[in-house]
Parts: structure tokens; C-alpha cells; sequence
């Protein structure tokens, strides 16, 4: 028997939340991105790891947020907890993959398309890793094609994203990196659901794990309270925040000084004044 679907229990409540969680992972993580494009390689790695860690976080966030709203009227749904946090571990190392790549390799051609493809590949694995962890007196069943499209939204979506990200143009420019990725993991997310069919059991069993009552405060508190944390951090560093690349062009190049070419210039202008005032009646006493 055919199970009867809902994906949208609660009206527009759940899908509008995921999507500003999924924005404001996206937001703190691109921000950290180009941040990392402003630094010495020293500081770099702890950027995008933070970058990493805050995509992870909303993405995942988002998938649970958007959870809350589905169900299967003939069937309560349970969640196994291993499975759902393993989801967030590959999540967090996917997109740090692709961050790192970017972060590295800079936000064009090869490693865009490789960093942008493996980030929305871990979007789109983080998710039906997170629906395998779903329990029901049933079975799921997806349709192939629509699966693959759904996959081809997340990388399309996270390559241009990655790129804004990299074009360091200031806060409103991130901005709009950080909906599209938001649009990347929500358009994924709900893509996928479309996907799914859910074929019940003729025989009545009780479904075995967690209930999403019990999961949602270790969910929202973990990864909420990590995304606060990183806002404090970017909100307190003003670099980050303008994404001013003022010093990129040296910090990109950590064994150059800066400052022999800025001082430099200053001590020619000088030079010539003093020679420019007709001098010449000073060489007439050697013509005596």
C-alpha cells in the first residue's frame, strides 16, 4: 500500500525557517571563505575550517528544520540517531573539501568547478543520508530522474555561490552568495522529497528509534549554539565583515614586505623640485 505524503504539515512555517537556516550557514561560511582569501597562509586553514563547520551546520540544520514539516499519515516516523548525526560529520567534511579547494586554488575555472561540484555533492549526500536514517513501517522508493536533478541543483547552485564568494566585493555581495546557497540546499532538499514514494508494510509493526521530539533539541542546540559562535566571530572582525581585499595582494604573498614599496615613493617627488629653479648662473664662475 501506497503511503499518503505530506511534506508541508505545518503550511509555509518549516520550508520559510529552513531556508534562513540554510542562508545563515551559507552567510557565515562564505563570509569565512573570502576572509581566508584576505589573510597569510598561516590563518587560512582555521578560516575555512570555520567556513567548513558553519555550511555543515545550516545545511544539516535546514534538512531537520524541513523534516519536522513531513510526514506519513498512516505511519508515525522515527529517527535512528546514528545515522542522522553521521549525516552532519559528512556534511561538515564535503563542503570543507570543496571550502578548502576554493580557499587554496582561488574561485575560478578547475577549482571552482571541482570545489563547487564536491560542495553541492556533500549537500546532496548529507540528505539522503539524513532520509536513511528515517524509520517507518515501510519502504522508500525514489525516482531516479528527479534524484538527479535534485543533485545537479545543489552543485549548479554551491559552484555559483562559491564563486560570488570569491569575487570579494564586500557584505551586500556575500549576501546574495549566502541566498543562493541557501536556494541551493532548500531547492535540493525539496527536489529530492519529490523524489519520494513511501510503500507501507501490509503487517502493522512499530517503528524503532528516536522520535523527532527527541531529536530536536540536541539538533538545535549543538549547531545553533556553533552558529552563534561563528557570528560573534564574524561580526567582530570588520575584514571580514566589508571584505575589504586592502592588503590581499601582500598577505597572498607572506615572505614579501610590505612596506619597502610604499615608502619608496615618497622620497623621489622632493628630489626634483630642488633642481628645477633656474641654477644655471651658478656654473657661469667657471667661465672667468
Amino acid at each position: 500500500m501506497r503511503g499518503t505524503v505530506d511534506g508541508f504539515s505545518y503550511g509555509l512555517v518549516t520550508p520559510v525557517v529552513a531556508y534562513l537556516m540554510a542562508s545563515l550557514g551559507g552567510a557565515l561560511g562564505l563570509r569565512c571563505t573570502t576572509r581566508s582569501m584576505l589573510v597569510a597562509r598561516s590563518w587560512r586553514p582555521g578560516w575555512l575550517a570555520l567556513g567548513s563547520a558553519a555550511i555543515g551546520s545550516g545545511i544539516w540544520t535546514m534538512h531537520f528544520v524541513a523534516m519536522m514539516g513531513f510526514t506519513v499519515k498512516q505511519a508515525p516516523i522515527h529517527y535512528d540517531k546514528p545515522i542522522t548525526f553521521a549525516s552532519l560529520g559528512v556534511a561538515i567534511v564535503m563542503v570543507g573539501v570543496g571550502i578548502f579547494i576554493v580557499g587554496y586554488k582561488g574561485a575560478k575555472g578547475t577549482a571552482l568547478f571541482t570545489g563547487g561540484t564536491i560542495t553541492g555533492l556533500g549537500i546532496a549526500s548529507m540528505h539522503y543520508l539524513g532520509m536513511a536514517g528515517m524509520r517507518l513501517n515501510g519502504r522508500l522508493e525514489y525516482n531516479t530522474v528527479t534524484v538527479g536533478a535534485s543533485v545537479v541543483i545543489a552543485m549548479v547552485a554551491a559552484t555559483a555561490a562559491l564563486w560570488a564568494a570569491g569575487q570579494v566585493r564586500g557584505f551586500l555581495w556575500s549576501v546574495g552568495a549566502s541566498l543562493v546557497m541557501g536556494l541551493a540546499v532548500s531547492g535540493m532538499h525539496y527536489t529530492g522529497m519529490a523524489a519520494l514514494s513511501v510503500h507501507l508494510h501490509d503487517t502493522p509493526a512499530t517503528a524503532a528509534g528516536d522520535s523527532p521530539a527527541a531529536l530536536l533539541w540536541p539538533m538545535l542546540v549543538g549547531p545553533l549554539a556553533f552558529l552563534l559562535l561563528a557570528a560573534v566571530v564574524v561580526m567582530f572582525d570588520p575584514l571580514t565583515v566589508m571584505g575589504t581585499p586592502a592588503l590581499s595582494p601582500v598577505e597572498n604573498k607572506p615572505g614579501v614586505p610590505a612596506h619597502p614599496a610604499v615608502h619608496h615613493q615618497p622620497h623621489r617627488p622632493p628630489l626634483r623640485p630642488a633642481r628645477q629653479p633656474g641654477r644655471r648662473s651658478s656654473r657661469t664662475p667657471q667661465n672667468r
